[in-house]
């Protein structure tokens, strides 16, 4: 079977099984947190792997390609510090916690957070139009990740690929809501990891193993094994912080924490997710490889190309087939969570606390599946034309995402004086400067997140030394001590 023909059989048996999850769980969403959180009833099994494939989505297999593709092995210290930092450390400081003053609250978003926590309307208000409008940003990366390995693989033409990728999650997100996001997620984990550990076996057999792979990359450039490398040491961590410590503060993976049904599942929930990160080290490694394979050299936007072309050379059809069900996988995972969190931002958080309309649990579950589908279409539609590399797009939205929620969180869940005007004036200085950061050019190689999370920490702390007058009992009742 040509390769064409096989890749078309397998994602079509792939979509048929995630439609057919998104019709078993709209059985299962009756309320307005059901579509939102699962009902608090997830297993750490679940949870776990679905903040992997999350995670680590077709950004991470496409665009951690095209960077180690572009920098070398130095890049591999993303991957290991989004293990310990993004994954493991995430899960041990704000898993427990934020599971337990979530459900105190009686809040199933991000943003419901701050408005609660803070007793600041304006909080919440602000961090859901943040993550409507930088989380599309990001969506419009997870698309063209998907996108790219279609085009090379299957030879579509880009605006088909769009459709193609992006159609199918719209549908079954729009069905099914939470449940059909983390059981897909769960399923699409397992796909990612194995697809990426055929094409590393495949890849290092094709130049030899990986100390002659070394060895000729040191030829080409030292640059290209060393750490730094041809990056420097501004560009490479700083980006290790925004995609690892800047995962602390993104809703779509943050939500995982609400739905997990006990705060006694967390210790195997984060050895689960410790295992299953690991995968992240690969996408670097191969793309660095892939240089040593490819000809010509790739250049530009075209390195976002470099692992669909090493799958072309060192994989069989079936292989690439599997290759592509794994990109497609991780990416559907991530558009399909992001859907959902912009939905219930703007529906719950926006519309009904924030303007205060009322709504019946029949009518936000309806509102929260038309804005998903809205929100879904305006992705593929920016994606049709995307302006950047797909990491470059990733962090520019994880930057002023990140910057807006991290500390306020943080400090939210362990420090009592973290006061409402402390956490708004955080937000605001953190968004605005990771954006001015940003598009003044990154001075000094230094990523927007850092410039915004440094800001925003320094005013979270400053405001909240200062007495502010606070509603009586409202700390008590957020600690659960009144």
């Amino acid at each position: 079977m040509s390769l064409f023909g096989t890749c078309l059989l397998v994602l079509v048996v792939y979509i048929c099984l995630l439609l057919g999850i998104g019709l078993w769980c709209a059985r299962r969403t009756r309320t307005a947190d059901d579509f939102i959180i699962g009902g608090r009833k997830i297993g750490p099994w679940v949870t776990a792997l679905s903040f992997v494939a999350v995670y680590y989505s077709s950004v991470l297999i496409i665009g951690g390609g095209a960077f180690g593709y572009r920098f070398g092995m130095g890049t591999i210290w993303i991957g290991a510090i989004n293990v310990l930092v993004g994954s493991t450390l995430c899960w041990i400081v704000l898993g427990r916690r934020v599971r337990t003053f979530s459900e105190r609250m009686g809040v199933s978003t991000i943003s419901g957070f701050f408005a609660k926590r803070y007793d600041s309307p304006e909080s919440g208000i602000f961090s859901a139009a943040v993550i409507f409008l930088f989380l599309i940003i990001y969506n419009v990366s997870v698309v063209k990740g998907m996108a790219n390995s279609f085009e090379v693989l299957m030879d579509l033409p880009y605006w088909g690929a769009v459709l193609l990728s992006g159609l199918a999650i719209i549908v079954y997100v729009v069905i099914g809501g939470y449940h059909a996001v983390v059981w897909t997620g769960f399923i699409q984990a397992w796909v990612m990891i194995f697809s990426l550990l055929l094409l590393t076996f495949r890849t290092l057999g094709a130049v030899g193993g990986l100390s002659n792979a070394m060895r000729r990359l040191a030829e080409i450039d030292p640059g290209y094994v060393q750490t730094p490398g041809v990056w420097g040491w501004a560009g490479l961590v700083s980006f290790c912080l925004v995609v690892s410590l800047g995962v602390w503060g993104m809703p779509q993976l943050l939500i995982r924490f609400y739905s997990i049904k006990s705060t006694k599942t967390f210790r195997l929930g984060t050895v689960i997710v410790t295992v299953g990160a690991a995968v992240a080290l690969i996408p670097y490694l191969n793309g660095a490889v892939s240089r040593l394979l490819i000809s010509p050299t790739l250049t530009g936007k075209d390195v976002d190309l470099a692992i669909p072309k090493l799958a072309e050379l060192v994989l069989s059809p079936w292989g690439a087939a599997i290759l592509l069900a794994g990109v497609v996988a991780a990416g559907m995972s991530t558009f399909a969570g992001i859907l959902l969190i912009v939905s219930s931002s703007l529906v719950r958080d926006i519309f009904k606390n924030g303007l205060h309309r009322d709504l019946s649990e029949v009518q936000e579950v309806r509102a929260n599946r038309i804005v998903s589908a809205a929100v879904g279409v305006l992705s593929l539609l920016i994606a049709l034309r995307p302006p950047a590399l797909i990491l470059v797009l990733t962090g520019f939205a994880w930057a002023v995402i990140a910057s807006t929620n991290l500390w306020p969180l943080l400090f939210g869940v362990y420090w009592k004086r973290a006061s409402r005007q402390a956490a708004f004036s955080s937000m605001v200085a953190g968004a605005l400067t990771a954006l001015i950061w940003t598009w003044a050019g990154k001075p000094y190689g230094i990523h927007g997140f850092i410039a915004g999370s440094v800001v925003s920490l320094v005013v979270i702390v400053l405001m909240s030394l200062k007495k502010w007058e606070q509603p009586e009992g409202h700390v008590e009742r957020i600690w659960g001590e009144g």
